[in-house]
């Protein structure tokens, strides 16, 4: 029989079960459909066991130079079975908590792979999901009033390249290895090549990264790129930048090899492993599109700014529809379908509000337009910049390396973009992004009294800074 819904979530990730709280909070009658586990790839094989792996990583880089803080130590090692162990840990009790919270809110979850159907007995529009359910039981038919995709996405990889789990991973298959390999070839500097660059390296790996762009991190202000691929360079990860990577030249065994040609020249790489990390693919095939009108536009399900498809009941959010892929982002989205299709209104999102972390040593963290960007667009711009080796409570902590970097217009005064590498600034990005909400500019930033000693300090001196005024540097 038949089960009738308001909302219907063809996906249990960030941006699925978000929605469906929002959507229970409103008194709408929910269910999420969900073909592994609830949580998605954020939680089981993306941010929070990779997070979880850095933390364990920072930890080890830590202790081996303890004595720098007058802490001695006989022996340090890696025990990465139990480092494995935690990051599971972690998984299984916010796994749990997501469980907790749907059942909280009253909202059914279906095991199970879901697809839309077209036209028929159920409904005369697209919309009714069928669930072939995971235990082999009779499919389940759900006959939402409106339907949310949130169906995420998968690790892609290069034409004539295959993962196959052994020599050539992509980050899922990472997370899963049981002991570390002596040396590993990136393919791609971008986020996830550059966190697992950093992590691998701190546990005591030799890394080589194959970027194809002039520079690593080229979505970021190009000044933090450079100072990371400075930083890491510094450390001993070997970069080579400007490299187009031959994937028929793929050799395994008990050496991988592959080769790139960089400046006209064929160059051999070698190592135990290789991690391609060159972006995510939409997971929009096998969810019934071809019985809607929905469009694809470069593999990605189009949407307007409420994330409504061609077809108005039909919604989608997160990866599938491209643009920023990370899982905030999701949640976001998620909300305001939720609350479109509840008549409530909400604000659209502006690209600019969104924050933007890497959590690689030194971390990351941006919100608003690059320097490149704002130039690009025809603002005439005046620059902040404020390094934390002047910051008391860098130095304190021991981690000096990197800078705040504040972008304002020079007309309106209006804070353009917040631009950071250094430590903890994944948490103090924050500040900027209220700013950005707030569209303050640098004085109100610079007015807002930083405690001292802290790292937040960077960023009012940032602030001062666009205008000249800098105190401690």
């Amino acid at each position: 029989m038949a089960e009738e819904y308001d909302v219907v979530i063809l996906g249990g990730g960030t941006g699925g079960y978000v929605a469906a709280i929002r959507a229970s909070q409103l008194g709408l009658k929910t269910a999420v459909v969900e073909k592994r586990k609830l949580g998605g790839t954020c939680l089981h094989s993306g941010c929070i066991p990779s997070k979880a792996l850095l933390r364990s990583a920072e930890v080890y880089r830590t202790v081996k130079k303890s004595e720098e803080y007058g802490i001695l130590k006989d022996h340090v090692g890696i025990d990465f079975a139990r480092v494995q162990q935690r990051k599971e840990g972690i998984v299984n009790k916010l796994y749990s908590g997501v469980q907790h919270l749907l059942k909280q809110g009253k909202i059914s979850v279906y095991e199970g792979v879901g697809r839309i159907l077209g036209p028929s007995i159920f409904s005369p529009m697209p919309g009714t999901i069928s669930v072939e359910m995971n235990d082999g039981s009779d499919n389940a038919i759900l006959l939402p009033q409106h339907v949310i995709i949130a169906t995420g996405s998968r690790p892609k990889t290069l034409p004539g390249l295959s993962i196959d789990g052994e020599y050539v991973l992509s980050s899922e298959e990472a997370l899963q290895l049981e002991t570390l390999p002596q040396s590993i070839i990136i393919i791609g500097g971008g986020v996830i090549g550059v966190e697992w660059a950093s992590l691998l390296h701190d546990f005591g790996v030799q890394v080589t990264v194959l970027e194809y762009a002039p520079h690593i991190l080229p979505q970021e202000d190009e000044e933090v790129a450079k100072e990371m691929m400075r930083i890491l360079r510094k450390k001993g990860v070997r970069i080579v930048t400007e490299a187009k990577v031959l994937p028929e030249t793929l050799k395994t065994g008990e050496v991988v090899s592959i080769k790139a040609e960089v400046n006209g020249e064929f160059q051999e790489y070698m190592g135990d492993k290789i991690l391609v990390s060159v972006g995510r693919d939409a997971n929009v095939t096998d969810i019934g599109l071809e019985n809607t009108e929905i469009a694809l536009e470069q593999g990605y399900i189009s949407t307007n700014s409420m994330y409504q498809t061609k077809e108005s009941h039909i919604y989608a959010i997160g990866d599938c529809i491209g643009g920023l892929q990370l899982a905030h982002v999701a949640a976001r989205e998620g909300i305001i379908a939720v609350e479109h299709l509840a008549r409530q209104q909400p604000t659209p999102l502006d690209p600019s509000w969104i924050t933007r972390c890497i959590y690689a040593s030194p971390e990351i963290a941006s919100v608003g337009y690059t320097e490149q960007e704002a130039l690009k667009r025809g603002w005439t711009i005046k620059v902040g910049k404020f390094p934390f080796k002047a910051i008391g409570k860098a130095l304190v902590y021991g981690e000096t390396e990197g800078f705040v970097k504040i972008i304002a217009d020079e007309q309106t005064n209006d804070v353009l973009g917040v631009h950071m590498i250094g430590p903890h600034v994944t948490d103090m990005i924050s500040e900027a992004s209220l700013a950005k909400v707030l569209d303050a500019t640098p004085w109100e930033i610079a007015s807002a009294v930083h405690p001292h000693p802290s790292l937040s300090e960077a960023i009012g001196e940032a602030a001062l800074a666009v205008d000249g005024l800098a105190l401690h540097f």
